[in-house]
């Protein structure tokens, strides 16, 4: 497939004439073929009003019509995988089988989306009926269920070229509600986001909807996003990013006129706790684990373990094992040189730092951005103690944070801010001690991992990909799983209406034969 490298505007091509560059390949260097091209103001204008346009009807459909777009947009995914094969490893250094793993989950969950909309009981009908002889005072007749937001606008990630990107999460679950999407391309996989945008713009043309459904732009420095998030027609964002992107976005939206939602997923460091039993009856497995999962896609997962507490009386062996496979590691090519940059200004950091001892680290692999696995140690009093350890180190390195008492343990938990998981290994007996851990876990985490590791996020109904503040800006909502849906919606009631007049969904007779809560 032959690349433009113009936007996505409906059903056409944007012009434009600013150039931002060639898509870059990380490990080589090299740049690829076409330039890129931003979308003038009056492009992005003209999608906004497209979108604005298509949410009159869009919203309006029914689950099965919802359902065919997602599904029509999985297969015409699944139709350009050799493509993705092609471009995508060169855009981001990520390896054949990344491409076609992300690709499976992506093509999952549009068709998991598909299937919940279609079912439709997630829109929550509630039905109480008219009671007119009720004393002192008559009951009205009262109805309510979910309803579609608006157009969303969606920040495509920079890790997850396919699964958190043009057609990931943010934007199958607000198709899946009812909203058109905008979605702001990522620098890092250019051609990535146009053969997917294309995809997702035939599956569009081809069930008949309103072209403004979806939309793709481009656009260099912050001006076509922030320009987005302050059209008054967008009713709320979708971000995969760094802690002070989402920051950014959030204070754009919180100052608008009228304020949206910025559902943002920004920094986690995703302690994991190893408790004495489990250390001494497995360590050497569990350091593998641990090992796999903080190495996993160079480290560039949300979930990767930035901290791992052990009891100093069995930390050696968990220490010793997980520093010689960190050892014996090979060094990646990170997604982009800022990611690189970054990871390395974080291992800098923590190499200078006195309380703190390396205890493995790799040997620097040739090519360029090359991300080097290390391991480093501190006890619990220096960790408490110094703010900057708590910082998201994005990227295949952990601290080793040994603790002497479970009151220690508590109180570090106690001190830590929002992350998406919190993970225990222990045996039964532990676990069945640990009341006080696991409460302080789920005060932190929206996601516990129990004798497991927190990479690798499963794509199912009771998936919660989300935690409190900072790791996500509402700790209310998921990213991943059917759950998402619900943050680009809103309650509507109905009072004494019509039949006529009522939603499918609420009307007697229930004649789309949805689950309700009826009195």
């Amino acid at each position: 497939m032959t690349l433009q490298g113009t936007s996505i505007i409906g059903a056409a091509r944007g012009k434009g004439t600013e150039a931002l560059g060639k898509s870059h390949n990380p490990a080589t260097n090299e740049y690829l073929e076409p330039e890129y091209i931003a979308a003038t103001h009056e492009e992005l204008e003209h999608a906004v009003s497209l979108a604005d346009s298509a949410f009159k009807e869009y919203r309006h459909c029914s689950g099965a019509k919802k359902a065919e777009l997602l599904r029509a947009i999985a297969s015409n995914i699944e139709a350009i995988v050799e493509d993705l094969v092609a471009r995508m490893p060169l855009e981001t250094g990520l390896p054949e089988m990344r491409v076609r793993g992300e690709a499976g989950r992506t093509c999952g969950q549009l068709r998991m989306f598909a299937n919940l909309v279609e079912e439709g009981s997630w829109v929550d009908a509630r039905i109480d009926r008219a009671q007119p002889e009720r004393q002192p005072l008559p009951k009205v007749d009262t109805r309510s269920m979910l309803r579609a937001l608006g157009p969303v606008a969606v920040f495509a990630a920079s890790n997850f070229p396919l699964a958190f990107s043009t057609a990931g999460g943010d934007t199958a679950s607000a198709l899946a509600a009812g909203c058109p999407v905008i979605v702001k391309a990522h620098s890092s996989h250019s051609g990535t986001a146009e053969l997917v945008g294309l995809a997702i713009q035939k599956a569009v043309a081809d069930c008949g909807l309103p072209e403004g459904v979806f939309s793709l732009v481009y656009g260099g420095g912050r001006s076509i996003g922030q320009s987005l998030v302050k059209h008054p027609a967008i009713k709320a964002v979708g971000f995969t990013g760094s802690y002070g992107g989402g920051r950014a976005l959030m204070d754009l939206a919180a100052a608008r006129p009228e304020p949206i939602p910025v559902y943002a997923e920004m920094s986690a460091i995703n302690p994991v706790v190893i408790l004495p039993g489990a250390a001494k009856e497995r360590g050497a497995q569990i350091a593998q684990g641990l090992h796999g999962s903080m190495t996993l896609g160079v480290g560039q997962f949300c979930t990767n373990p930035g901290l791992i507490f052990v009891h100093e009386d069995y930390a050696e062996v968990i220490a010793k094992e997980t520093a010689s496979l960190v050892a014996e590691s090979a060094s990646s090519a990170m997604l982009n040189s800022g990611i690189c940059d970054a990871y390395c200004s974080g291992l800098e950091a923590l190499e200078k730092h006195d309380a703190v001892t390396q205890l493995g680290k790799a040997s620097a692999g040739e090519g360029s951005n090359q991300a080097v696995p290390a391991l480093f140690q501190t006890d619990i009093q220096t960790f408490t103690s110094s703010e900057e350890l708590t910082n998201e180190v994005f990227g295949p390195a952990s601290i080793i944070v040994t603790y002497q008492s479970e009151e220690d343990l508590l109180g570090a938990f106690a001190t830590m801010e929002g992350q998406l998981t919190a993970t225990v290994h222990g045996t039964e007996e532990e676990l069945a001690e640990q009341v006080a851990l696991t409460r302080l876990m789920e005060d932190r985490a929206g996601r516990l991992v129990f004798n497991g590791f927190p990479t690798g996020v499963e794509v199912c109904a009771s998936m919660v990909h989300g935690g409190p503040f900072p790791s996500t800006s509402d700790g209310r909502s998921t990213s991943v799983g059917t759950m998402a849906i619900y943050r680009f919606t809103r309650a509507v009631c109905w009072q004494d209406c019509p039949q006529s007049l009522l939603p499918a969904e609420l009307q007697d007779g229930n004649p789309l034969g949805i689950q309700r809560s009826e009195v």
